[in-house]
């Protein structure tokens, strides 16, 4: 497995793994010690490794994966909050780049299985939304946080608006409430829920194997056809959503919270 490093003269770490197997891209996320949360350097990488996959004939299929005991916590907090001089142009920067990452995955012309057995919170549930069949292992957990940080969701409401049960989404989006694998199969999160993620993705790259790679791209493409015509429809007005966010006092105090592992003072003024 290799690395998808920076540009040459870069100290950047490598966040990303990329290796092909069994006709599979293998792409795991790699940043453990932040718990794989979306940082600039690590959609830049994710990127390069995306186009690599589309480029490579020796792969039918990709798989999303991850390293370490959480799939993806959402956003990097810490480099959110180091944007102290202009925090709404920096925001709406990011949340531009994110949507550039949902775009590559939905509109990749292989399919892309998300293999998750580990924790997916905040922008992690947009990455699993975006891809077009997930199988989660009995570690997995799955929550909507944004709520209890002051933020919303935002972006990533495009793609999960199109995989989960309205009334499901409601719950979740608006109680950040933590659920199970079980619950993410039954209200259309993800594909399978299983108690052997590597034997399950195996089963499901095997099926692709009789599939032609145009049939599979125009087909593909069909399906992503809504999805990306309403994400550029309106990403400039949900980036916007996210950018009056971020600066606010409730999503200062939400961060520092969280940061500092303590609650933000609206749950302690109610108890």
């Amino acid at each position: 497995m290799t690395d998808i490093s920076s540009p040459a003269g870069s100290d950047t770490a490598a966040l990303v793994r990329y290796e092909v197997r069994g006709g599979a891209a293998r792409i795991d996320l790699d940043s453990p010690h932040n718990r794989n949360a979306i940082s600039g350097a690590l959609v830049d990488q994710l990127l390069a490794a995306l186009e690599r996959a589309a480029a490579d004939t020796t792969a039918r299929v990709v798989v999303l994966g991850h390293t370490g005991g959480t799939f993806c916590a959402g956003a990097d907090l810490s480099e959110a909050s180091a944007d102290r001089e202009d925090p709404t142009a920096a925001a709406a920067a990011r949340t531009r780049v994110f949507l550039d990452l949902l775009t590559a995955i939905i509109s990749h012309p292989k399919p892309v299985i998300g293999a998750v057995d580990g924790h997916v919170r905040a922008g992690g549930m947009g990455l699993i939304a975006a891809c077009d069949l997930v199988v989660a292992g009995p570690s997995s957990t799955f929550a909507l946080t944004e709520v209890r940080l002051g933020l919303a969701i935002a972006m990533i409401s495009v793609p999960l608006a199109a995989r989960v049960r309205s009334r499901d989404l409601t719950r979740a989006v608006l109680t950040g409430e933590k659920f199970d694998p079980a619950h993410a199969r039954e209200i259309g999160l993800v594909t399978e829920a299983v108690d052997d993620v590597d034997s399950a993705v195996d089963e499901l790259v095997a099926s692709f194997r009789p599939c032609s790679p145009q049939g599979l791209a125009e087909n593909k493409a069909l399906l992503a056809t809504p999805l990306l015509a309403e994400l550029d429809a309106r990403g400039e007005e949900l980036a916007g959503i996210t950018a009056r966010l971020f600066g606010t006092p409730e999503v200062t105090e939400g961060m520092t919270a969280f940061l500092e592992k303590r609650k933000p003072s609206w749950a302690t003024a109610i108890e």
